[in-house]
């Protein structure tokens, strides 16, 4: 599958959208990049006067690009209009803060993927190549009702 063609089928738009870039997606994992925006909202007041992205919108842009592009490849020409990637859970640890303007490289390698089940180990590095978080993150595909 084109990298463009997973990036138009992911449900998210700005200002939620944590995908810039893919860079390498097999069966196996994916990689991808994003630039955390000075302007977006959060920032204003975590934490005032000296901006941190918060933990949840780093465990986010892990599963949009490590997660959910990661299944939309793995389901490739499967995936209809109805179908939903959720997000189940997460164990993450944050190692470093990331700041706006940074841009991060999110790789993920897939656990295992069956039954609609989804787990992958994602590891989060800033540009200096440092990991700033990891964890596993798992979720399922369904469809709505």
């Amino acid at each position: 599958m084109n990298l463009n063609n997973i990036l138009k089928q992911l449900p998210y738009s700005k200002p939620f959208l944590f995908v810039d870039e893919l860079l390498h997606a097999d069966e196996n994992g994916v990689t991808g990049t994003y630039t955390f925006d000075e302007n977006l909202d959060f920032y204003k007041g975590h934490f005032k006067d000296n901006p941190v992205t918060p933990g949840v919108i780093l465990t986010e842009t892990m599963a949009q690009i490590g997660m959910v592009c990661l299944g939309i490849y793995l389901l490739n020409n499967n995936l209809k209009q109805n179908t939903v990637i959720a997000f189940t859970s997460a164990d993450v640890q944050f190692l470093k803060p990331v700041y706006p303007k940074e841009k991060v490289t999110v790789t993920s390698q897939k656990t295992f993927f069956r039954f609609g089940k989804l787990k992958c180990d994602v590891v989060m590095k800033n540009e200096a190549g440092q990991e700033v978080c990891k964890g596993v993150l798992s979720g399922m595909i369904t469809t709505k009702l």
